[in-house]
C-alpha cells in the first residue's frame, strides 16, 4: 500500500448523491476526490428515464436554488416536459421531464471534469480508515491509500449488491455494474448498523417491436418550463419535437399469468431478503395486494433520442424471463415486444439513518458522512438532495463554520432529512407532498426565494445566479408595493372598469391587491385597466399565489413560528438522559439512541410523548 493523494473531501460513489456532494465541496473551495466504479456510468439513471414529478420537482428546484447541479443538467438533457397536478393548487404543482439518459450522464460528467478543485477517478474503495479523532482516509482494491479530512459515502445500491431474475441470482450493481463487497464488510466491522433493502426495475423493450397505435399518446406540454431558475428566461418558449410517452394497461390475462407463476417470484419463495419500496411495488406485488383491480396503468417511456429502448414504467418485476415475456405479450401494443434488458430486483446494504446527525454525519464517527440510497431512500432527486447537503456540511466543517441544517419549514430537503434522522425508515423512503406539513409555503415556484440567500451565505451561489435572483426578488417587492398602495374607491368610474372586465363591483375602499384574492381575477386581466407594469410569467405566478392564498399562507407562517420556538430550544450534545428523572424508559431509550438536536426534533420521535417533552423542558430549564 502507498499514499496516492491527499484531499479535504473524498466522495465514494458518483451517482446522483455523489456528484452533488463532490461538486458542492469543490465549489466551496475544498480539494475533492470523486471516486466511481466506472467513469462511463457517472450520474447513471439505472431506473426510470425521468427527473421530477410530485414532491421530487420541489427537491430539484431546491437543489438548484442552493447552487446545486441537477436542475441545470436536467434542462440540458430532457426530451419532454410536463407540468403535473395543474388542476390542483400551486402547492402540489410538479414539473416532470423525460431525460435522455446518455446525454444526462455526458453533461454531468463534463461538469465534473471541468470543476476546479475536483478530481475524478475510477476506483473501487474497499476500506475506510479511522483513527481516534475520526476519518483518516480510504484504501482501494489496487492498494492505494488516499488521505482525507472528510469522507462522504454515496454508494447507492452497490454495497453487496445482488441481482435477482427468477431463479437466476448473481452479485452485481445496477445495469450489470460491479458491486462493492468488501466495503460493506468494513463498515460492519466499524460498528455501523446495516439494513438490507431491495428495489426493482422493469424490462426495457425495443420500440421497433411495439404497436403505438394501440396505446394512448402522452405528449409533452407545448410550453417549456425549466427546472433551473437560471433558465427561467426560456420559460414560455414553444418547443416542438418532444418525444412522446404512451399509456397502456395490464389486463386479466396478464394477471392470470403472474398469479399462475407467483411461486416462481423471488419475493414469494424467500429468495429476496431485502425490504422493497411500498410506493413503487413490483407488478407481482400489485397483483397480490390489489386482487380486485382488473388492470394496472403502464407508461412506455423513451430512454433517449439515440436508442430504440423504451422503459415500461409500472411493470417492475423479478419474475423469470419466460414469465416476463409471456405477460408482456398480453398487453395492448406489446403483443410482439422484444425485451432488450430484463426486469430485475436488486438487493443491497444501506445504513440505518438514525445513526446520522441532521448534517448527515455519523454520530459516532467524526468526519464520516452518508448520502443517497445508502441512507435508505429511493429516487434520483432524494439522493441528489442529500448529496448536496452532505457536501455542503463537509465543506463547512473544513472551513470551521456552522453547519447548514434546513428545517421542515425551510424546504422539502429539510423534511426529507428530518424524517430520516428522526424517524428512520424500515423501507426505501420516497419523498411525497403529503410528508410536508407546510406545503403552501414550500412550493416549487418559490424555492429560490426561500433558499438562494442561504446558498449565497455559504458560498455556493455564483455571482450570476445572485444577480438574477436579486432582480427577481426586487421586482416582486416593487409590484407588491404598487398593488398594495394603489387604492380603489367605489366610484362610478372604478365600477365601470370592473364591469368591463366582468368583475363584481366594489362597495368599499380597498387596495388593488385585494382584487387578486378573488378566484376570477388574474394579474393579466387587470393589468391594462389599472395601468400596471408588464411582468413575465414567473413574477406573475408569485404575485398571484401570494395574494390569492394570503390567508392560508399567514396561518402556515403562524404555525411555523410556534414550531420554531421548539426548534430553537437546543439540547446540549453531552446531555445524559439517564440524569433526567421521570422520563419513561421507552422515551429515555429513544432519546439516547437518536440524540435529538432540539426540543422540536425530540417531539417528532416515535415513542416520546408530550409528557416526556414536558419533563425534558423542566430539566433543561433547571440546569440552564
Amino acid at each position: 500500500m502507498f499514499t496516492a493523494g491527499e484531499y479535504d473531501v473524498i466522495v465514494i460513489g458518483a451517482g446522483h448523491a455523489g456528484v452533488e456532494a463532490a461538486l458542492a465541496a469543490a465549489r466551496m473551495g475544498c480539494s475533492t476526490l470523486l471516486t466511481t466504479l466506472s467513469l462511463e456510468n457517472l450520474a447513471m439513471m439505472p431506473c426510470n428515464p425521468s427527473v421530477g414529478g410530485p414532491a421530487k420537482s420541489h427537491l430539484v428546484r431546491e437543489i438548484d436554488a442552493l447552487g446545486g447541479q441537477m436542475a441545470l443538467t436536467a434542462d440540458e438533457s430532457c426530451i419532454q416536459f410536463r407540468m403535473l397536478n395543474t388542476s390542483k393548487g400551486p402547492a402540489v404543482h410538479s414539473l416532470r421531464a423525460q431525460a435522455d439518459k446518455k446525454i444526462y450522464q455526458r453533461n454531468m460528467k463534463r461538469v465534473c471534469e471541468n470543476t476546479e478543485n475536483l478530481d475524478l477517478k475510477q476506483l473501487l474503495i474497499e476500506k475506510i480508515v479511522m483513527n481516534d479523532s475520526g476519518v483518516e482516509g480510504v484504501i482501494t482494491e489496487t492498494q492505494e491509500f488516499f488521505r482525507a479530512r472528510k469522507i462522504i459515502i454515496a454508494s447507492g445500491t452497490y454495497l453487496r449488491g445482488r441481482v435477482i431474475i427468477g431463479e437466476t441470482i448473481f452479485d452485481s450493481g445496477p445495469n450489470g455494474q460491479r458491486p462493492a463487497m468488501k466495503l460493506s464488510d468494513c463498515l460492519k466491522d466499524l460498528g455501523l448498523k446495516i439494513l438490507r433493502f431491495k428495489t426493482g426495475t422493469p424490462a426495457r423493450v425495443d420500440s421497433r417491436s411495439l404497436d403505438f397505435s394501440k396505446m394512448e399518446i402522452q405528449p409533452g406540454d407545448p410550453i417549456l418550463r425549466s427546472f433551473s431558475f437560471m433558465n427561467s428566461d426560456s420559460r414560455l418558449v414553444e418547443i416542438e419535437n418532444q418525444s412522446p410517452c404512451y399509456l397502456t394497461y395490464t389486463n386479466e390475462r396478464t394477471h392470470e399469468i403472474i398469479r399462475k407463476n407467483i411461486h416462481r417470484a423471488p419475493m414469494a419463495n424467500g429468495i429476496i431478503e431485502g425490504i422493497g419500496p411500498r410506493y413503487c411495488p413490483s407488478i407481482e406485488s400489485k397483483i397480490l395486494r390489489f386482487p380486485d383491480k382488473s388492470r394496472h396503468q403502464l407508461f412506455l417511456e423513451p430512454e433517449g433520442l439515440g436508442t430504440t429502448e423504451f422503459y415500461v414504467q409500472g411493470m417492475s418485476t423479478s419474475l423469470p424471463m419466460d414469465v416476463q415475456i409471456d405477460f408482456l405479450h398480453t398487453i395492448a401494443g406489446l403483443e410482439n415486444a422484444r425485451i432488450m434488458r430484463a426486469g430485475y430486483a436488486i438487493e443491497y446494504d444501506c445504513f440505518d439513518p438514525l445513526q446520522l446527525k441532521p448534517t448527515l454525519e455519523f454520530k459516532n464517527f467524526a468526519g464520516l458522512f452518508s448520502a443517497g440510497q445508502s441512507n435508505g431512500t429511493s429516487g434520483y432527486e432524494e439522493a441528489a438532495a442529500q448529496g448536496l447537503m452532505a457536501g455542503i456540511n463537509a465543506a463547512l466543517q473544513i472551513h470551521k463554520k456552522d453547519p447548514l441544517i434546513l428545517k421542515r419549514s425551510d424546504a422539502y430537503i429539510g423534511v426529507l432529512i428530518d424524517d430520516l434522522v428522526t424517524k428512520g425508515t424500515n423501507e426505501p423512503y420516497r419523498m411525497m407532498t403529503s410528508r410536508a406539513e407546510y406545503r403552501l409555503i414550500l412550493r416549487q415556484d418559490n424555492a429560490d426565494l426561500r433558499l438562494t440567500p442561504l446558498g449565497r451565505k455559504i458560498g455556493l451561489v455564483s455571482n450570476d445566479r445572485w444577480e438574477k435572483f436579486c432582480a427577481k426578488r426586487d421586482q416582486i417587492d416593487e409590484i407588491t408595493k404598487i398593488l398594495d398602495e394603489k387604492i380603489l374607491t367605489p366610484s362610478k368610474e372604478t365600477n365601470s372598469i370592473l364591469k368591463s372586465l366582468e368583475l363584481d363591483e366594489i362597495h368599499a375602499t380597498l387596495p388593488l391587491s385585494e382584487l387578486l384574492r378573488r378566484p376570477d381575477v388574474t394579474y393579466e386581466k387587470i393589468r391594462s385597466a389599472f395601468e400596471l407594469p408588464e411582468i413575465d410569467d414567473e413574477i406573475r405566478t408569485q404575485i398571484e399565489t401570494q395574494f390569492f392564498y394570503s390567508g392560508y399562507i399567514e396561518k402556515q407562517i403562524e404555525q411555523v413560528a410556534k414550531m420554531e420556538r421548539l426548534e430553537d430550544k437546543l439540547i446540549p450534545e453531552n446531555l445524559d438522559y439517564n440524569d433526567v428523572s421521570n422520563l419513561r424508559d421507552e422515551a429515555r431509550e429513544k432519546l439516547i439512541s437518536i440524540q435529538p438536536r432540539s426540543i422540536g426534533q425530540a417531539t417528532r420521535i416515535s415513542g416520546v410523548s408530550p409528557a416526556d417533552i414536558s419533563v425534558l423542558l423542566i430539566y433543561l430549564e433547571s440546569h440552564k
